[in-house]
């Protein structure tokens, strides 16, 4: 039933605020510098990347924005960056680490009455947790830099959005990952493929890309989410601004969450006898 997912999350919402809080102390136990490791791995990656491209490929290193004054404004590819970055850390974790959910936690499945829907919450929460610590920072860099803005609020459109679309994609992959760790490791090998077809590192609005690939990157959901972000902090655009990329979104976060749904239900009661 479509309802059967809720109904298993009613009287757990404390139990799953705490194991998520748990779940982000023991992904950084024994570590000398504990949570501090969320920083330094991101940052260590951004600096390679602005390297490479900043550096490396001059060409790149300034990108015009126009953000409604009478000129455009030259930003600095650094910065470009960065606010595109920041969601993919999020999107990453939570497909490769949303994947392998059950399998890591296989005592709350075989062992333990829990709800297995919730499993996936509370290590959703424990990733979306270190997200807005980074989106903390780079709030901090962008109000120097660019400046605040009221488009700024549209982060609480995007985050949530994008928080419930990757929990919704995980209710089929990590049921599937249980199955079959042949299904995990496609995973992986792909998320390089998505990283550099989703617009992080280039602008996905620049008007001299090829039509059929402009139509390409609409139907890329994580494309829409890093531009979100770019339009709130960045572009300052609103989110209604591009329809029908949009309207494309949220057809496809209306079917993964009802695909979700269909994967859980199938698959959930023969879990424990896989894991």
């Amino acid at each position: 039933m479509i309802t059967s997912i809720f109904r298993e999350h009613k009287g757990f919402g404390k139990q799953i605020f705490l194991l998520s809080k748990n779940e982000l102390i023991k992904t950084y136990k024994g570590a000398v510098i504990g949570p501090l490791w969320s920083v330094v791995k991101p940052a260590f990656t951004i600096f390679v990347y602005w390297f490479a491209f900043s550096v490396g490929i001059r060409k790149l290193k300034e990108v015009g924005i126009n953000l409604g004054g009478p000129k455009p404004f030259s930003i600095d590819f650094f910065t470009f960056m960065f606010i595109g970055i920041i969601p993919w850390f999020f999107i990453q974790d939570s497909i490769v680490q949303g994947a392998k959910t059950l399998r890591t936690n296989r005592q709350f499945v075989t062992k333990v009455k829990f709800p297995v829907s919730t499993i996936l919450t509370y290590t959703g929460l424990s990733r979306l947790y270190v997200h807005l610590f980074l989106v903390a920072i780079m709030y901090i860099y962008v109000l120097f830099r660019i400046g605040p803005s009221w488009y700024n609020l549209q982060f609480f459109f995007y985050c949530p959005l994008m928080f419930l679309f990757f929990l919704a994609l995980s209710w089929s992959t990590a049921p599937m990952a249980a199955f079959s760790k042949d299904f995990e490791s496609l995973i992986v090998s792909i998320m390089s493929g998505f990283f550099w077809l989703s617009g992080i590192m280039y602008d996905s609005y620049n008007k001299d890309f090829p039509t059929a690939l402009k139509y390409a990157m609409l139907c890329n959901p994580i494309n829409f989410l890093v531009n979100g972000y770019r339009n709130t902090f960045l572009y300052h655009r609103a989110f209604f601004t591009y329809k029908t990329e949009l309207v494309i979104f949220l057809v496809e976060f209306f079917a993964v969450f009802a695909l979700g749904i269909f994967n859980y239900n199938r698959l959930r009661k023969r879990l424990p006898d896989v894991l």
